[in-house]
C-alpha cells in the first residue's frame, strides 16, 4: 500500500471509532429496551422507505435513468406506502415483519428437510441439513405462537450483532490510528 493511501486511511481512524461507539450504544440499548428497539427498527425501515420513494419519484425527471419509468413509479409508490404505514404504526409493522420472517422460516425449514431426504444417498451428514430445517420450523412456530417474544428475541440478536460490530469497528479504528502515528 502506498504512503499516501496509508496517510489518508490513518487520518480517518476516528470515523471507525465513532461508528463503533454508535454500534456499541445501539447494542446496549437493544438489551435494555428490546421491544422499543424492535419498534424503532420498524420505524427506521419506514423512514428509509419514504426516502427511497421520494428519490425514486425525483428520478422520474432524470432523462438518463436506467430503469423503465413504469417500474420506477411502481417502486416509488410501494416504498412510499410501506414507509408511511411503517412510520405511522411501527408496532404493527414490526409484527408484520416478524410474521413474514416466520413464514420464510417455515418454508425454508420444509425445503431443507425435503432437500436432505432427496440427497441422503449422495452425501453424508444430510441429517444436519434436516435438523436445520426442523429448527427453522420450530423457530417459525415459536414466532407465530408468541410474536411479542419473537420481536424481543430478534431485537436482542440485533443487539448482539451491533455490539460485535461496534467493538470490531473501535478496534479497527484504533489500529488505524497507530498506523497513522507510525507514518
Amino acid at each position: 500500500m502506498n504512503a499516501g493511501l496509508m496517510r489518508m486511511v490513518g487520518r480517518s481512524w476516528w470515523v471507525l471509532v465513532l461508528y463503533g461507539v454508535i454500534g456499541v450504544l445501539f447494542g446496549i440499548s437493544a438489551f435494555l429496551w428490546p421491544a422499543k428497539t424492535a419498534v424503532a427498527i420498524a420505524w427506521a425501515f419506514g423512514v428509509m422507505a419514504i426516502a427511497e420513494g421520494v428519490l425514486s419519484l425525483l428520478a422520474l425527471f432524470d432523462k438518463n435513468v436506467s430503469v423503465s419509468k413504469g417500474w420506477l413509479v411502481l417502486y416509488a409508490l410501494a416504498s412510499l406506502v410501506f414507509g408511511v404505514l411503517a412510520v405511522g404504526n411501527p408496532v404493527a409493522t414490526a409484527g408484520v415483519l416478524l410474521l413474514i420472517l416466520a413464514a420464510w422460516l417455515l418454508v425454508a425449514g420444509i425445503y431443507r428437510i425435503v432437500l436432505a431426504i432427496r440427497i441422503r444417498k449422495a452425501i453424508t451428514g444430510e441429517w444436519m441439513i434436516a435438523l436445520s430445517g426442523v429448527l427453522a420450523i420450530l423457530l417459525a412456530v415459536m414466532f407465530l405462537m408468541r410474536p411479542a417474544a419473537g420481536l424481543v428475541t430478534v431485537a436482542l440478536w440485533i443487539g448482539v450483532a451491533a455490539l460485535f460490530y461496534g467493538v470490531l469497528q473501535i478496534m479497527a479504528g484504533l489500529r488505524m490510528r497507530k498506523l497513522a502515528d507510525a507514518l
